[in-house]
């Protein structure tokens, strides 16, 4: 009986666990959730000036990481804005047309 050396492959990819490529831990998330977390406590013990002041940092440090999208918003806001205005100027003149037609009917039924 003849016994044959097996020789292991130098290069055996089974054998050798795969590095994986990590991202880097994004810590601006994480404070910004951690903020928003203690913001809701807070609020949700009574300390309503903490939480607020909490919260408003927590928004900032999450808007920190969307600047593109801020600045998206930022952009598209006078648009909205003017879409709100005509939509107030239209409830102002229906408003307006509501009082004259209760005014003349005041009148009518004074008669």
């Amino acid at each position: 009986m003849v016994v044959v050396p097996l020789s292991k492959p130098a290069n055996d990819s089974a054998s050798t666990p795969e590095t994986e490529k990590s991202e880097p831990i994004n810590w601006i998330g994480f404070a910004a959730g951690g903020t928003l977390v203690a913001a809701g406590l807070l609020l949700l013990v009574g300390e309503r000036r903490a939480g607020m002041v909490a919260a408003a940092s927590g928004t900032a440090l999450a808007l920190i990481e969307e600047k593109e999208l801020l600045h998206t918003w930022w952009n598209a806001l006078p648009g909205y804005i003017d879409q709100v205005q005509g939509v107030l100027n239209q409830v102002q003149a229906t408003v307006d047309e509501v009082d004259a037609k209760r005014e003349s009917l005041r009148r009518i039924l004074a008669r």
